[in-house]
């Protein structure tokens, strides 16, 4: 983290004197008012220096790095990552020889600690983002794991007339679901719950009313 104390004469001289030393925007960083100062006597004797610390704000994509460096150091995992910004979302793509623990059953570790960084990520700045992990494509074999999951489910509801209520999902895995059926005849989609629990209900449709 780049931070620079500066005096001026006013305030937003010494916060400029800093910009201009760290080659960045206000918006880029935060500033500390350490001293106001003041004019002095007829503007002339006595005057003091105002005096700031300006300090740059880290990105989103350093903050990651910093959070899942200590992660990994913490676990003592054989794993490297990657980060990455893509269609709204922070990726953190994962590989490595123990990337498998950082998977778990049926992605249930590698959700709950999804889960985790956009909590810890989020509470460190000031607009909020979305942050999606990945582990050796991972994500696109559990995606076409959960189309398969929702045709047969869709085909064994139609087959008892009864509702399906499948396993707690995130918010992702369940949109999945959604699409995959979203032009059924025969069923209908539907969410109960209340995260980190909420689930998939599939319903069946008579007559595709």
């Amino acid at each position: 983290m780049k931070e620079i104390v500066t005096e001026g004469s006013t305030v937003e001289k010494a916060v400029q004197i800093a910009l201009d030393k760290l080659k960045v925007s206000r918006d880029q960083v935060d500033i500390d008012v350490l001293e106001n100062g003041s004019r002095g006597f007829l503007g002339l004797i006595g005057g003091k220096q105002a005096k700031v610390r300006v300090t740059v704000k880290e990105s989103p994509k350093e903050i990651i790095r910093e959070y899942f460096n200590d992660v990994i150091r913490a676990l003592d995992f054989d794993v490297d990552f990657s980060i990455y910004y893509l269609d709204g979302y922070w990726h953190v793509d994962f590989e490595g020889e123990d990337v498998r623990f950082l998977i778990g059953r049926r992605g249930k570790t590698l959700n709950a600690l999804q889960m985790l960084t956009n909590l810890s990520v989020n509470n460190k700045l000031e607009e909020k983002i979305k942050i999606i992990l990945d582990a050796e494509g991972y994500r696109e074999r559990r995606e076409e794991s959960l189309r398969r999951l929702a045709r047969k489910t869709a085909e064994k509801v139609c087959r008892t007339k009864k509702d399906i209520m499948l396993e707690p999902m995130t918010p992702q895995e369940r949109r999945i679901i959604h699409l995959e059926l979203q032009n059924s005849d025969n069923v209908t989609t539907t969410s109960k719950g209340e995260e980190p629990y909420r689930k998939v209900v599939i319903c069946y449709r008579p007559g595709g009313v």
